[in-house]
């Protein structure tokens, strides 16, 4: 079994290429991970790129090339893909890089994601007839309760570069570029965000990340700044301004968002997902896949476990949570203040494993690896929920834990991010018993 990718260890050896007037025409044979479509070269070479659909016939300008693999952008469609489109987003069209999947219509780019898990368990652990559906519908746009943001120039303030009227405007890196493309408005911004990208300019900081609770109204915006204040940047009154210096030094600030019936607290520092209703479809998939739970009696190892989404959402009376960072644990003595909750302040890799019937694992985008795979076999759990948001990594981690013993029965996808290839997975597993194992 190979630890990462064959495509993403090629792509580690990619060049940048050294004759960009060439522009093959290619046929698009399926996406890969990383929303890429992949075709064939005449040499047999291949070439994932950005912007093209299977069924596409495109011509591709190369970026970048090795012996075996290149990597190039859509420069012409010939042949359109069913289910191509406009993208419907004018900031996307004009340049801007935030939303990488928009070219494919809501429907296509549903099934585009489930063919992307597929082949990631295919090419990577050689696992085929997964069982994969999606865990209902969320909102395609108005979503991201979370956004950071970049500011065009060193510190935003030179005319020279920008207008008067566009100093301080957030935006996006371009697309292929480290140049931040200035945006009015965010499709996929939740509007308490959108109103101040809109109406506020940032002159004098490199990047600010917006916060909001959906639920409780409540906004925070953090900047990269030595100083600031909601009037500085035009900012509505009920917006608390942060800088990344002050919370290095140790200053705290955070809001409240509700899920599930539940409030959280979640400090500027914390790892939070990025929409409620993605956050309870998380919940109730995760739910499914440890099932049956006994809130009341299983014991319950949360790795990874943040500011305590899963543990609150169980509603688990018995449970041992691990998480690394400072700011999240303290989040989670506050979110789990009601519930017997034993709270570790350690990275996984070095958390001594304590018994469990159930583990739920939502690690970060590198997966668990052996590490964290060991930790998930050393509880002793029968029953294992594992979140994932990269392919790839999840492909390595379940090629692991079958090794390990394990089933895979079923694979959810939660749809976070819609009009962009990231992708959230809910995998159901269960520990197979010896005989098994050893037939």
């Amino acid at each position: 079994m190979q630890d990462v990718s064959p495509h993403q260890s090629e792509q580690a050896s990619l060049q940048p290429e050294r004759q960009p007037e060439r522009q093959p025409e290619l046929q698009i044979e399926r996406i890969v991970a990383g929303g890429l479509g992949l075709g064939h070269e005449e040499s047999g070479r291949i070439v994932l790129v950005e912007g093209a659909l299977p069924g596409d016939r495109v011509l591709v300008e190369i970026t970048e090339s090795s012996k075996r693999m290149a990597r190039g952008q859509v420069r012409a469609v010939l042949e359109s893909a069913a289910g191509r489109r406009e993208a419907p987003c004018k900031e996307v069209a004009a340049g801007c890089g935030g939303c990488d999947l928009q070219h494919a219509e809501e429907a296509l780019q549903l099934r585009l994601k489930a063919e992307i898990v597929t082949d990631a368990l295919r090419r990577i652990s050689g696992l085929e007839g997964v069982p994969i559906s999606f865990a209902g519908e969320l909102p395609a746009t108005q979503y991201r309760t979370t956004l950071r943001c970049g500011v065009e120039g060193p510190t935003a303030t030179s005319a020279a570069s920008t207008g008067s009227e566009q100093r301080g405007r957030v935006g996006f890196r371009k697309r292929h570029s480290h140049q931040i493309h200035q945006i009015s408005s965010c499709m996929v911004a939740h509007p308490l965000i959108d109103e101040l990208i809109q109406q506020c300019r940032f002159v004098g900081t490199r990047e600010v990340t917006f916060r909001v609770g959906a639920r409780t109204a409540q906004r925070m915006a953090i900047v990269d700044a030595q100083a600031a204040t909601g009037e500085r940047f035009g900012l509505p009154e009920d917006v608390h301004v942060v800088t990344q210096q002050a919370l290095a030094q140790g200053e705290q600030a955070w809001i409240y968002e509700q899920v599930a019936g539940k409030q959280f607290r979640i400090s500027a520092r914390s790892f939070f997902q990025a929409r409620p209703d993605g956050a309870e479809a998380l919940i109730q998939a995760v739910a499914r896949a440890v099932t049956p739970f006994d809130a009341a009696s299983d014991r319950l190892v949360d790795l990874y476990g943040g500011v305590g989404l899963f543990t609150a959402g169980l509603n688990a009376q018995r449970s041992v949570l691990v998480e690394r960072s400072e700011s999240s644990v303290a989040d989670a003595r506050v979110n789990l203040f009601d519930l017997d909750t034993q709270i570790v302040a350690s990275s996984v890799e070095t958390w001594r494993p304590s018994a469990a019937d159930v583990v739920v694992a939502d690690p970060a985008r590198a997966g668990l690896n052996t590490a964290g795979v060991a930790a998930v076999v050393a509880t002793g759990a029968e029953r294992v929920a594992l979140v994932s948001c990269d392919p790839a990594a999840l492909g390595r981690d379940l090629g692991l834990l079958v090794a390990a013993g394990f089933e895979v029965l079923r694979i959810e996808i939660v749809d976070m991010f819609p009009q962009t290839h990231h992708i959230e997975t809910v995998t159901t597993l269960r520990r197979m018993s010896a005989s098994r194992i050893s037939s």
